[in-house]
């Protein structure tokens, strides 16, 4: 005999069920995302949690009860995990676009004293102004503007990659690669 649920599943709407099949039958969907798409089938098919739990291969039906009572407040978004532990980022959306705006500003050598950015260039002017960041260190730098699509060209330089400038008899073009978002990921 199984304890009485504190929280059973809520009814699922047309939409949900469709959503959860669609998921559950997915071959590119994160796996944790079919999983849970089809513990929530399970459950709502009338199977209980443990037996829901032992039907995709997991053991604790506590979990499968979590994962009902975040889907009752929710919904879909559920599926999707959560930040899964570890340090939360120090430098969030704001801090990141200020070292993207300041890499994408072309340096002056009489104020920045240098023609071209460096990490330790730009972290010494991230560092001194008066809107900047006091303690970013280069490895965060570098993750930002990779992570934004740049990268450190031959002349030694913080440049957006799948975009070049060419010279052409009517003037400087600016050319763009089609392929450079895919293969950035």
């Amino acid at each position: 005999m199984s304890r009485r649920r504190s929280d059973p599943l809520r009814e699922l709407t047309a939409d949900e069920r469709r959503e959860l099949t669609r998921l559950s039958r997915s071959q590119a969907a994160p796996a944790v995302e079919v999983i849970r798409a089809k513990l929530l089938l399970a459950v709502a098919r009338g199977d209980g949690y443990q037996t829901a739990a032992l039907s995709v291969g997991r053991r604790s039906g506590d979990a499968v009860a979590h994962l009902v009572s975040r889907f009752n407040a929710e919904g879909l978004a559920a599926l999707t995990p959560r930040h899964g532990g570890g340090r939360r980022p120090t430098y969030g959306p704001e801090a990141t676009a200020r070292i993207v705006a300041e890499a994408a500003r072309a340096p002056t050598p009489e104020a920045d004293g240098t023609a071209t950015w460096s990490l330790s260039t730009l972290q010494h002017t991230l560092r001194a102004a008066r809107d900047g960041l006091p303690r970013v260190p280069t490895y965060t730098i570098r993750r930002v503007l990779r992570e934004a699509g740049a990268s450190s060209q031959r002349t030694r330089t913080w440049c957006p990659t799948g975009r070049a400038l060419r010279r052409r008899k009517a003037g400087p073009v600016v050319i763009v690669d089609p392929g450079a978002e895919p293969k950035k990921s």
